[in-house]
């Protein structure tokens, strides 16, 4: 049967809070028009709750979600997905809840919403977006209960639904421990599964990486057991690139074996990398790593590569040793590749390193005078450089003379290579920050940075970092020490932002170990897990009997604790068992199968002279007794008041 019921405007008001803090945590992730759109609706519906006008017309709220059906088609320009999935969900919530019209209206609406609060998980699984999903899952679950009970007390109907969901949290505990594990993303349609990742390009163009300068977000987190290396071999090994077009550059010819190409040497530092996911093979490796990593592979230009792209938030357990000698003996096809320019770009520069190969009397000198010839530029670092037209090395070095990292390792390179000595371009990240609240070291997208390789007989590849040329305080103090003051810095490396900084740390902590300890629970540590408690080598069936003992266990407890509780002194009970005793002494005992209002009717006819106050004690004890939640105190005395007070003749 339709519950064609009209709603209080405590239910609207409750419904109201649930659907505003279900889609405020997913307004950064809509469209600008959306997110308005959806605001306005809220808004309308609000300001009609509270001068008690009607909705609007059915016609008007079809045209609306026609257009905005529109909107989201020429947005996404298309309809299958998780983006435009979750912004027709959203919008299709705020008009139910401008069209509702009864309490039918509002459980559909409520529906909606928890699936948008799961929603939420399909962009982010922060300890913030679980909290901001429980907030949401909370005020949902109370409207609920408010259309159950409209009288009930606002507190009453709050502290019931947090009781719900606390006692949902042991079942969810034995799921999330035994359930199998699911590798992948929470939305596994290819369009957009991994949608939104960020991070380092395997092709780098001038102003490519400076646009990561501004962005605070986490590349990865390293863990090192002892202390760190200095921040001058901080060099985190992304995309090595040899490919030149006389704009981008790109890689260029690599082998993929399951060993390095290089006898690992020197000091060994050993650490955890949890790597964010960014949809590429590459492990941002400190250099160089050692042989003995499970699950990875090795270029042959010294990468360290993961066996799939990196899809989801990744932790592994590394050995680096940063003072190894790699390279020194070369293919021929990457040697000849790494000398490669493309014909008739940069005269410039072509004509100083021709000028430079003529004084230098080998590759050791080339390079020592490119540097000197560099270093007397006066070049700029800056987030911000001039946008540069077909000649940009021509133009950097002579003309703006300003440029971020990958305009300084580009000019390098090109000048090696035209002088005759074999260079490319590698990218990553440098540096990184200390988190002093759990000593992790964070290493921020607006750590991005580009250096080169030079190659040397005897030597092989050796690192240069040409940005140290005009800001070495970038390499031993990270970018915001090393911009003019002219440019612009992220908000949290500006001055006087200390505290906040000491807030982002404290953050950063808590979600390091909301990421290893709850995203990072994953098939191997619940296998690792398994085995502690006695079951080695567990397949489906020993975790299917596991998960049926655990929630058999947890009903019984549950079971328990209600009776206990049923055992303990209810007045409200009392007052009904008082009621009883005195209806006995006159003879009209209660049958044990007959409930309150069938009991209330016989009395009133047994005693037709007090038949008002019978059905009204009979049907206060009815509504109090089944209702959702504790009754109401002040009903129970007031009800046992009036059995005192009911006198039979």
């Amino acid at each position: 049967m339709r519950d064609t019921r009209a709603p209080t405007p405590a239910q609207f008001g409750w419904l109201l809070a649930a659907v505003t803090a279900t889609l405020a945590p997913h307004a950064i992730e809509l469209p600008y028009w959306l997110a308005i759109l959806c605001a306005s609706l809220i808004a309308i519906r609000s300001a009609l709750l509270w001068r008690r006008g009607k909705p609007p017309h059915q016609l008007v709220i079809v045209l609306v979600a026609v257009a905005a059906g529109i909107g989201v088609r020429f947005e996404f320009s298309h309809f299958f997905g998780k983006d435009p999935g979750v912004a027709l969900l959203a919008v299709l919530l705020c008009l139910k809840l401008l069209e509702s019209r009864t309490t039918r209206d509002l459980r559909a609406a409520v529906l909606l919403a928890y699936f948008l609060q799961l929603g939420l998980f399909f962009y982010n699984q922060t300890p913030g977006i679980a909290a901001l999903a429980l907030a949401g899952a909370l005020l949902t679950t109370t409207t609920l209960l408010s259309l159950e009970d409209a009288a009930a007390r606002p507190v009453a109907q709050l502290r019931t639904s947090a009781v719900l969901l606390s006692q949902g949290l042991p079942f969810m505990l034995v799921l999330f421990v035994l359930f199998p594990r699911v590798q992948g993303p929470l939305w596994g349609l290819p369009s957009d599964a991994y949608s939104g990742m960020t991070g380092l390009s395997d092709t780098m163009t001038p102003g490519s990486i400076s646009q990561l300068g501004l962005s605070d977000a986490i590349a990865f987190r390293a863990e090192f057991d002892g202390t760190p290396p200095p921040p001058s071999q901080r060099y985190w090994r992304g995309p090595v690139l040899t490919r030149y077009d006389g704009r981008s550059w790109r890689p260029g010819f690599s082998t993929i074996a399951r060993e390095p190409r290089y006898e690992p040497s020197g000091r060994a530092y050993e650490y955890r990398l949890t790597l964010e996911p960014h949809n590429q093979p590459w492990l941002l490796a400190l250099d160089f790593p050692a042989a003995d990593i499970p699950k990875t592979r090795y270029a042959g230009d010294f990468r360290l590569l993961a066996e799939q792209p990196v899809r989801m938030r990744t932790r592994f357990d590394l050995r680096s040793y940063p003072a190894t000698a790699v390279g020194k003996v070369e293919d021929a096809i990457v040697l000849a590749e790494a000398q490669r320019l493309p014909a008739n770009v940069n005269p410039r520069s072509r004509a100083l390193a021709r000028e430079i190969a003529t004084e230098g009397a080998g590759p050791s000198e080339i390079l020592a005078l490119t540097l000197e010839r560099l270093r007397g530029l006066d070049l700029t670092y800056t987030l911000s450089p001039p946008l540069l037209g077909t000649h940009s090395v021509d133009e950097f070095l002579f003309d703006t003379r300003q440029g971020f990292c990958e305009h300084f390792a580009s000019a390098f390179v090109f000048l090696m290579r035209a002088a005759g000595v074999p260079a490319r371009v590698v990218t990553g990240y440098q540096g990184g920050e200390i988190n002093p609240v759990d000593g992790s070291l964070v290493v921020r997208q607006s750590d991005a940075h580009a250096w080169a390789e030079v190659w040397l007989v005897g030597r092989g590849w050796v690192r240069v970092d040409p940005t140290a040329l005009a800001a070495p305080s970038r390499i031993e103090s990270g970018l915001s020490a090393a911009l003019p003051d002219w440019d612009v810095l992220p908000l949290l490396r500006r001055p006087g932002m200390d505290w906040l900084r000491d807030l982002r740390h404290r953050w950063d902590a808590v979600s390091n170990t909301w990421n290893q300890w709850v995203l990072g629970y994953n098939p191997d540590r619940q296998r690792d897990l398994l085995e502690r408690m006695g079951f080695p080598q567990p397949d489906w069936r020993t975790l299917a009997m596991l998960l049926g003992v655990s929630a058999a266990g947890l009903m019984l407890l549950l079971l328990a604790w209600a009776f206990a509780q049923r055992r303990q002194h209810d007045p409200l009970d009392a007052a009904w068992t008082s009621f009883s005793r005195k209806l006995a002494r006159h003879g009209a005992a209660r049958h044990p199968w007959e409930g309150p209002l069938d009991y209330g009717k016989r009395l009133a006819m047994t005693f037709p002279e007090h038949a008002e106050p019978l059905r009204t004690i009979s049907e206060d004890y009815a509504r109090l007794r089944y209702r959702i939640g504790p009754a109401d105190p002040h009903s129970v005395r007031l009800l046992a008041r009036h059995i005192r007070r009911l006198k039979l003749k």
